[in-house]
């Protein structure tokens, strides 16, 4: 081969290098007087650019046996490296790859070379492998090309196996290597995925190591997030603020202006304030103004023992309406209030506009699923699930019992307690034994009773034994001839056995209100089943069970949220304040109110409060509140956790069960 010939080949070769591996990877151009080994290369690269995958293998291959020694040779073997890779051998790539490192170790495609051992590694899903490798790769090249792709594909083998970190700072790398505007981007949309993936420590971890402003802006962006997760508002503003200070064209500047405003506003309130939204007119009214009691009595004695701390209250009427609930939240939000009682009838609509306005809201409400509306949510309430869950504890534990039966009314009320009890007996290891439903209007329950006790459904005749039947024998059958036995069997024969209940049930629960629960006990009682035990709701926590079932109705064990006969100290001075200031006993709705006011009221009270977060964090944390309606402390879902009052029939009196 002449100089010229070798000259004209070596630039033939640099210039399908450079755009072979160029984003586009386009074929080689080739002089138009080309020698009879160009003439071959060319045609395996047509063939490639084309996929056609055997043919362009087999002329590759023809050239390597032919020109091993050209400088494109080392060019060729790299496309069978990438012919076997294109077609999921990776095993044969790496061999052909790596036989291109040891045949060629001069050659500048030889960094490429090494890159891509580590991509089929990547394909196969070997990612501890590509980190394994890409260390001792990154220490033998120094192309900006090939580092550029060791780096992103490090990062990426990282992102695989959860090593977020890592991730990060091998992005890093690659972005400094980045050029031109699609590297650039790319790298950019790898590093950001990685970060929105870090937890808050690591963040703050690479803000102290990076140094430069990548991914700087991205970090200190999302540790702004972090916080606000982490409800520590303090910070969040304090990264916000320099995020927005030093990245003034940062793509996520008016997002973090958005933040910034909203987290302004969690700080912006009165501490001694609390709102207090209750219907005090219209069909609830009775009960609103007995819940406004309960808050009144509160704030009271409240301020009678701490005369250093003052507390007001902003009481507002919600009339039972959704609108004015909602309108009365924003009224709040602009007076600035610490957080907010109430309401009881119109708790989601208020619930929603709270969490909006980041006021805190303690809600007196069974309304389900509510807390569900946001982190600022929080219910202090009597709950079906409370109540099943006390039943069913003192059932088991107490009573040492396991088998149970459900009668429950074919609607809202019954279906939902019949649900969560069932829920709850098997979650403490018990069995349901007998379930079944009435209709709601009717009087006479003989029908469900039977169908519990299994004499509703008559057992067909070829089913039907004879007593003791497999004690009979021939001798037992005795002289057909004699008439007079004949006659007494047959009037045997003829008498019919009463069947008896089956009662494998040792409780029987019957969630429902004292006008059908009052009529179901005595009937129970008129169908044998006797002997077991009875559960109902706070429902049942009324003397006109006692009228009502009379002596059927002894012994059964009910729970409440409120017990005016207790023997605890805080409930007895409770209903004696609140007798000599309204001249009545309270209820339960004033002890709820009382207890839900004196638990904000001394929350909010903290001189250490800056942020109504720390206020949500206060109630959260509080252990056992003690209160007139029992102890009390809120779960992860801020669901109010209380140890209820339970009752059993005894005579005329309800006793507190300890």
């Amino acid at each position: 081969m002449t100089q010229n010939r070798i000259i004209t080949a070596l630039t033939t070769f640099l210039l399908f290098w450079l755009l072979l591996w160029g984003c586009a990877k386009k074929p080689v151009s080739v002089p138009e007087h080309e020698s009879p080994d160009e003439i071959l290369f060319s045609g395996a690269e047509k063939l490639f650019q084309t996929k056609s995958y055997k043919k362009a293998f087999q002329a590759y291959n023809d050239y390597l046996v032919q020109y091993p020694d050209t400088a494109i040779a080392p060019a060729a073997l790299m496309k069978i490296g990438d012919i076997y890779s294109a077609t999921g051998d990776y095993s044969e790539a790496r061999k052909a790859y790596t036989r291109l490192i040891d045949k060629y170790p001069d050659s500048f495609i030889v960094q490429e070379a090494m890159v891509e051992i580590l991509f089929t590694f990547f394909y196969q899903d070997r990612y501890d492998e590509v980190i394994k490798n890409a260390s001792d790769v990154l220490t033998k090249i120094n192309s900006r090309i090939p580092l550029f792709r060791a780096y992103a594909l490090l990062g990426d083998a990282y992102l695989q196996t959860g090593s977020f970190i890592d991730a990060v700072s091998s992005y890093t790398q690659a972005y400094k290597k980045s050029k031109g505007l699609l590297e650039t981007q790319n790298i950019t949309a790898k590093l950001k995925q990685a970060v929105k993936k870090l937890d808050l420590p690591d963040i703050e971890y690479l803000l102290k190591q990076l140094d430069g402003n990548i991914p700087r802006n991205y970090l200190m962006y999302q540790l702004g997030l972090k916080k606000i997760e982490q409800r520590d508002y303090e910070g969040s503003v304090t990264a916000l603020t320099e995020f927005v200070t030093r990245f003034p064209e940062d793509e996520n500047l008016y997002q973090a202006k958005i933040l910034l405003e909203k987290l302004k506003n969690n700080t912006v309130f009165r501490h001694s304030t609390i709102g207090c939204l209750l219907p005090l007119s219209g069909s609830y009214k009775i009960i609103g103004e007995k819940a406004l009691r309960g808050v009144e009595l509160a704030l009271s004695v409240f301020d009678s023992q701490h005369q250093d701390t003052s507390i007001n209250i902003i009481i507002k009427d919600s009339c039972s309406d959704s609108d004015k609930a909602v309108l009365s939240v924003r009224e709040f939000f602009q007076e600035e209030v610490a957080a907010i009682i109430g309401p009881i009838f119109t708790a989601e609509s208020a619930a929603l506009e709270a969490q909006e306005k980041g006021i805190p809201i303690l809600v007196l409400t069974q309304k389900d699923n509510i807390t569900d509306v946001g982190e600022n949510v929080f219910r202090n309430f009597l709950t079906p699930k409370m109540q099943v869950h006390s039943l069913v504890s003192y059932a088991v534990n107490d009573l040492g019992m396991k088998n149970f039966a459900i009668l429950y009314p074919e609607e809202n009320y019954g279906m939902k307690f019949m649900k969560l009890f069932w829920d709850e007996v098997i979650a403490q290891g018990g069995k349901v034994a007998g379930l079944e439903s009435y209709n709601s209007t009717q009087t006479d329950f003989a029908d469900p009773i039977k169908k519990l006790t299994g004499l509703y459904y008559e057992i067909p005749e070829d089913l039907e034994e004879p007593e003791n039947s497999e004690d009979i024998t021939v001798e037992d059958i005795g002289d057909n001839s004699d008439g007079a036995n004949q006659e007494e069997n047959a009037a045997d024969d003829n008498e019919e056995i009463e069947p008896q209940p089956i009662i494998d049930f040792e409780a029987i629960f019957i969630p429902d209100a004292l006008k059908t629960a009052g009529l179901i006990i005595p009937q129970l009682t008129f169908h044998d089943v006797t002997g077991v035990q009875l559960l109902g709701t706070n429902l049942w926590h009324s003397q006109k069970l006692v009228i009502m079932a009379k002596q059927y109705a002894q012994g059964a064990v009910m729970p409440d949220g409120f017990f005016e006969y207790s023997k605890s100290a805080d409930v007895k001075n409770f209903v004696q304040i609140f007798q000599k200031t309204f001249g009545e006993k309270p209820g339960f709705i004033e002890a709820i109110a009382y207890d839900s006011a004196m638990l904000l009221f001394e929350s909010a009270s903290k001189q250490d409060i800056r942020f109504r977060s720390e206020l949500i964090n206060e109630i959260i944390s509080l252990k056992d509140f003690q209160g007139v309606t029992g102890h009390t402390c809120f779960d992860q879902d801020r669901e109010a956790v209380k140890k209820l009052f339970l009752f059993k029939l005894k005579g005329k009196r309800f006793i507190e069960i300890n």
